[in-house]
């Protein structure tokens, strides 16, 4: 029988989502407690693979099970037995074609700044950057990302295919905290925090947003952004 499940993750206390041999990952975690619940090997499948630090709202996995259980007594089991760092926040049974990562048809990342005093007590879980940023310049240099395009300038590392759907981004803004929001089809290694990096140059007004067009059609990063830390980043949303 196959399960998905909705897990919410403090992910500073992780070496990010994807399983790994010699450090604690949520993927290991979850398949960790899976095998003892269902008392045979259980792999769990993820929507996507967080990095070091990112954080989790909503991220879905699937994977399958050979015991008879229902959707709550499986949320309760596995939260009995969870890190508390771990929340899993609703089970429910898909069929059994259902795949976790490649059904999704939509993802919704946010992106946390402080432009403010520097909150020690918040340090995982923002990032401090402690000076005004010209949002209203953002703004404008947000539409840039917006529609289908390459985002090879926005991407760590090297992929066959550098092609996605951005089909929004918005800054919101609470006094000094800043949100930068995504909702996109794709999103690859460091893209979203690449790409905050990128409108901080036009926030700290060292590049026009023009400079957004200009890396995207370029496909390099020809004004040297820093990808931003891990620290301020939450997957929030999946969408089938």
């Amino acid at each position: 029988m196959r399960f998905i499940a909705s897990i919410s993750y403090d992910g500073s206390k992780y070496y990010g989502f994807q399983k790994l041999k010699n450090h604690k990952t949520i993927q290991g975690e979850l398949e960790k407690i899976l095998t003892k619940i269902n008392k045979t090997m259980v792999v769990v499948k993820g929507a996507g693979r967080t990095d070091r630090g990112v954080h989790a709202l909503n991220q879905i996995v699937h994977f399958d099970l050979n015991i008879e259980i229902d959707e709550e007594s499986l949320k309760a089991a596995m939260n009995s037995c969870i890190d508390p760092s771990i929340y899993i926040n609703y089970c429910e049974i898909v069929d059994d074609t259902f795949h976790a990562r490649f059904d999704a048809t939509d993802k919704t990342y946010e992106y946390v700044i402080n432009m403010g005093e520097y909150d020690p007590l918040d340090i995982n879980y923002i990032y401090n950057y402690n000076k005004i940023l010209n949002v209203k310049a953002m703004r404008k240099a947000a539409k840039f990302f917006l529609g289908v395009n390459s985002y090879k300038a926005f991407v760590s590392g090297t992929r066959e295919g550098y092609d996605s759907s951005i089909y929004k981004v918005k800054l919101k803004q609470k006094k000094d905290i800043l949100v930068i929001q995504f909702v996109g089809k794709t999103f690859y290694n460091h893209m979203v925090r690449n790409m905050v990096g990128a409108l901080m140059l036009v926030g700290q007004e060292k590049i026009e947003p023009e400079g957004i067009r200009e890396m995207l059609v370029k496909e390099k990063n020809i004004y040297n952004y820093s990808t931003v830390p891990a620290s301020g980043l939450y997957l929030v949303d999946i969408q089938y």
